[in-house]
């Protein structure tokens, strides 16, 4: 008997959507139909995504007018100058403001295709089927869309919600381990800011999970879209509680920026990100060294990195980290733990905490 279609609710009003959580719906025409509804699609991926499931959407979709464009794999591609090709093939094709964008892919394509929905004749729908854990459990929920700079991540973006979020638990079983590795960053992030009861199964059923266990994942990618589905729906554009999303983000941008987009991935930068975190808590002495080692060891299980890659310094990390879009009237915010699941935004932590948390990453 197939397993049951899990629903999250992302409600905000009349633009309230649903991500559906299950296996095979990438091969269920009545599904995708039903979910990409207009005339006109133009469907965004990428060169190692596109091969494996571009074909479904274009046979269930096969009575509209398609388009397709395909990235290159990879963070650099995260970039003003990878959405002029789409554009350009919308244009084209006469695409009018009921055409919907589909990202078919992981937390770049999404991002980008987002942005591409939030601006194209200023702004059509858009749909989500994300394809690694990561985009499942972060990136394709709560309507940030955008593109790097060199001089930040995600500095330049809109609010945009989509119309839908299709997750297939199938297409985590090819996901490569690193991968797969990366979106754990995610989902740990989840039990630490705020989901006590969820830290505890973690740290119990992790072996299933990394397994990719098929019953654990379905509960990871649930329970995490459930979080983040209810804070998103409490604070939609950031202007308080979903700052917390960010638990170890300052830190990961800041490693991402510094070594250059894609040398690590984003889930790995943000492993090292949310024991720098837990760090700085211990040091403000919010988080006791029992629990600070707790979520370090946490990360450590899954095979994330834990300390940042050495070389950086803590000047070029201040660099970076001012430019995060947390900070206020020049002061440094940063998401911290007052307990394990229990996390703040704040500035008011001690300097020296701050710079010893960062010294320590001089040799990595």
């Amino acid at each position: 008997m197939a397993e049951a279609t899990r629903q999250v609710t992302v409600a905000l009003g009349e633009r309230q959507y649903t991500i559906d959580i299950g296996r095979g719906l990438l091969a269920q025409p009545a599904r995708l139909q039903a979910a990409i509804k207009a005339r006109q699609v133009v469907v965004i991926s990428n060169e190692v995504v596109a091969p494996l499931y571009l074909a479904h959407l274009q046979a269930a979709l096969k009575d509209r007018q398609f388009a397709a464009v395909t990235l290159r794999d990879g963070e650099q591609e995260k970039r003003l100058e990878s959405m002029l090709p789409v554009f350009d093939e919308m244009l084209v094709n006469g695409f009018d403001r009921d055409c919907q964008v589909v990202a078919l892919g992981g937390g770049v394509i999404g991002d980008l295709a987002g942005f591409v929905a939030a601006t194209y004749q200023r702004g059509v729908d858009f749909i989500q089927i994300p394809t690694t854990l990561l985009a499942m459990v972060d990136s394709s929920v709560g309507g940030k869309t955008g593109v790097n700079h060199p001089r930040g991540k995600n500095m330049i973006g809109a609010f945009h919600q989509p119309r839908a979020v299709l997750a297939d638990l199938d297409v985590l079983e090819t996901l490569p381990d690193r991968e797969f590795l990366a979106g754990m960053a995610e989902v740990i992030k989840y039990a630490l800011l705020g989901d006590r009861e969820f830290l505890d199964w973690l740290e119990a059923n992790l072996e299933a999970v990394m397994a990719r266990d098929p019953e654990a994942l379905s509960f990871v990618v649930e329970r995490a879209c459930q979080n983040k589905a209810a804070i998103v729906a409490a604070d939609e554009r950031e202007s308080g509680q979903r700052a917390l999303l960010n638990l170890g983000h300052t830190f990961g941008h800041a490693i991402e920026a510094a070594l250059g987009y894609g040398e690590w991935l984003h889930g790995e930068a943000i492993g090292a990100g949310l024991c720098m975190a837990a760090a700085l808590s211990e040091r403000a002495g919010w988080l006791s060294p029992d629990e600070r080692q707790r979520a370090e060891t946490l990360v450590e299980r899954t095979g994330l990195p834990t300390r940042a890659p050495g070389g950086i310094g803590s000047a070029r990390f201040r660099e970076f980290m001012a430019r995060d879009k947390k900070n206020r009237g020049g002061a440094l915010r940063l998401v911290l733990l007052r307990g394990l699941g229990d996390a703040i935004v704040t500035a008011d932590y001690p300097a020296a905490a701050l710079e010893a948390t960062l010294a320590s990453t001089d040799h990595g």
